[in-house]
């Protein structure tokens, strides 16, 4: 499956921003899938992970209460709904998709991944 991230920008804190992940070449029913963010030097970081169904989800701690994970399987798309946006939220974030059922926060796990849009957050 192929991965195409977009939504990244320039937004100041305490903004909103929702990223969207498109998938092609399969269909993503039976894929978790996840977003991860980076920042230059650092270890990329999980932000938030969701089931085949979308039922199943999980947070990072830093994000928790703030952004929201989800997806629209008749779409092929995924989602990140980013609210009350921090400074320390600015990165390139990056979607990921695995064929299996447990949902995974590192990044090792993840097969398929896109390409990353940048948040850039000002204070």
């Amino acid at each position: 499956v192929q991965l195409q991230a977009s939504g990244g920008g320039l937004v100041q804190a305490g903004d909103s921003l929702r990223l969207s992940c498109v998938a092609t070449g399969r269909f993503i029913n039976s894929y978790i899938m996840a977003w991860f963010r980076q920042v230059p030097g650092k270890e990329r970081e999980f932000v938030a992970g969701i089931g085949w169904r979308g039922i199943r989800r999980s947070y990072g701690d830093s994000v928790r209460g703030r952004f929201t994970i989800s997806r629209e399987n008749n779409r092929n798309t995924l989602y990140l709904q980013m609210s009350s946006l921090k400074p320390e939220d600015t990165a390139i974030y990056y979607c990921a998709a695995d064929q299996s059922y447990t949902l995974y926060d590192t990044s090792d796990k993840y097969a398929s991944w896109g390409q990353g849009t940048l948040v850039t957050v000002s204070s």
